[in-house]
């Protein structure tokens, strides 16, 4: 058969294409090449481990005729287990969280596939995680088989198989540094094995976000819970340890925040025309902080491991950048309000003391608010305006627990985010926000006060 024609679309999965970078990589001194994964059927990497494991699972006799494939997917993996299912015969059902955009949804449901969206904020044993209800339908289904691509050896293996050898190939064995996104591992993992086989003196870089526990477990060995918290970066980062992360291949993790990728994801296209996803915002973003480690003549090369058009409503959306605080803007940000002390330190309290000692803490302080607290992880707020009418309608409440009248938690946002975005995040019904200074790991309260202040000294 002729070359690049081929009997159906799985075949032309793989043999991406190696771009230089030029623009947004002026900064660093090696050169720079992205390996893009958009060029897949399914538009991401997921594509080659999807197929994998699929094939896989059915010489194992895993996955039988007319089955069903299940899985927990952010959205890419699911579009590649979709596509082969479609040329195999398969049905899908995938469980997603409902930080994940909607235009992954969407293209999911297009191929065929059934999408249940499960809460993010809820540890991965709770029964309402997308892990734990995946894991409860491949009991339900007749003839299901779940993919699991957390702890599934398959997905390492084909980054092995393939991606490794690509980059090889590419480079003709020139590469010295691998940079890749965190979430499975098996990317990162599977290509960094095969290449520091080839080479031993490649170093391999894991792209963390802040909320998640990789950097941590792999600098000390301890699973932090109090590591683990919300955040908005798609396909990266985990609150448990996958099978497929193989710590003993990545020599470091850099941690990036959720604003730095959503700035980056957009600059990549701005500034080399390169139309990828999330993922690769958070690469660039760790690329750069982790610059004087690339050296002149040295060549690294990144991941983008998936598409700019599952991010349409996010942060190729303005409106989105604006209210989630990410759009750059002149003037002064929540470091400023910080660094001239006009936002005290963070004084919050555990879920269990009573509502007289929270009442008493915030007269203390001069508080209005104050944040809840549950093995030092924020889980809550108490207004003062709530707890007074919780005591007119019983004033015994004062001796019950304050998680009683516990609220939802405050909402994070960056210390970058320029003080004219804070201001419509601060309502009645939210009263406060929590700055967070995620390299320092300090938090502070943020008042509608304290922006009305620093508005009118504009």
């Amino acid at each position: 058969m002729p070359s690049n024609v081929f009997d159906d679309i799985l075949g032309t999965i793989g043999n991406t294409p190696l771009v230089r970078l030029n623009r947004i990589t002026r900064d660093v001194a090696a050169t720079v090449y992205a390996k893009v994964e958009t060029f897949n059927p399914g538009h991401s990497i997921k594509d080659r481990m999807a197929l994998r494991m699929v094939e896989d699972a059915e010489r194992q006799g895993l996955l039988k005729p007319g089955g069903t494939i299940i899985e927990g997917t952010s959205g890419n993996t699911g579009m590649g287990l979709a596509i082969a299912a479609i040329v195999k015969g398969y049905k899908c059902i995938f469980t997603t969280t409902d930080k994940q955009s909607m235009e992954k949804v969407y293209a999911l449901r297009a191929f065929g596939a059934e999408v249940i969206v499960c809460p993010t904020d809820v540890d991965p044993e709770d029964p309402r995680s997308y892990y734990s209800v995946s894991s409860r339908l491949v009991k339900e289904t007749p003839n299901a088989w779940k993919a699991n691509q957390y702890d599934n050896p398959s997905n390492a293996q084909a980054h092995y198989e393939s991606t490794g050898p690509e980059i090889w190939e590419q480079t003709e064995g020139k590469v010295d540094h691998l940079l890749v996104g965190v979430g499975t591992g098996g990317t990162l993992c599977g290509t960094g094995r095969y290449l520091k086989e080839k080479k031993p003196g490649v170093k391999v870089w894991g792209i963390d976000t802040y909320g998640s526990v990789f950097k941590k477990y792999k600098e000390t060995g301890i699973f932090d819970k109090n590591e683990i918290y919300p955040y908005v970066t798609e396909g990266i980062g985990e609150d448990f340890l996958p099978e497929n992360v193989d710590f003993s291949v990545i020599d470091h993790f850099e941690k990036v925040t959720d604003r730095d990728a959503a700035i980056y994801t957009r600059e990549i296209v701005r500034q080399e025309g390169i139309w990828a996803g999330n993922s690769a915002g958070s690469a660039i973003a760790g690329l750069l902080q982790l610059k004087d480690n690339f050296r002149k003549g040295e060549t690294v090369v990144v991941i983008f491991h998936d598409h700019g058009t599952r991010y349409v409503g996010k942060m190729f959306n303005p409106d989105w950048m604006r209210s989630m605080g990410y759009e750059p803007l002149p003037g002064r940000t929540a470091r400023d309000l910080v660094r001239n002390k006009k936002v005290a330190a963070l004084v919050s309290l555990e879920v269990d003391v009573p509502v007289s000692q929270a009442i008493r803490v915030m007269s203390e302080h001069d508080f209005s608010q104050i944040p809840i607290t549950q093995g030092g992880r924020i889980v809550g707020s108490v207004s003062e305006r709530h707890v007074y009418a919780a005591m007119v309608a019983d004033p015994k409440v004062r001796h019950e627990p304050v998680k009683t009248v516990m609220q939802k938690a405050f909402r994070f946002v960056d210390i970058e985010t320029p003080v004219e975005l804070l201001a419509p995040m601060i309502t009645p019904e939210h009263p406060a926000v929590l700055v967070k200074d995620f390299p320092a790991d300090e938090t502070y309260l943020l008042t509608g006060h304290d922006v009305l202040t620093a508005l009118a000294a504009t």
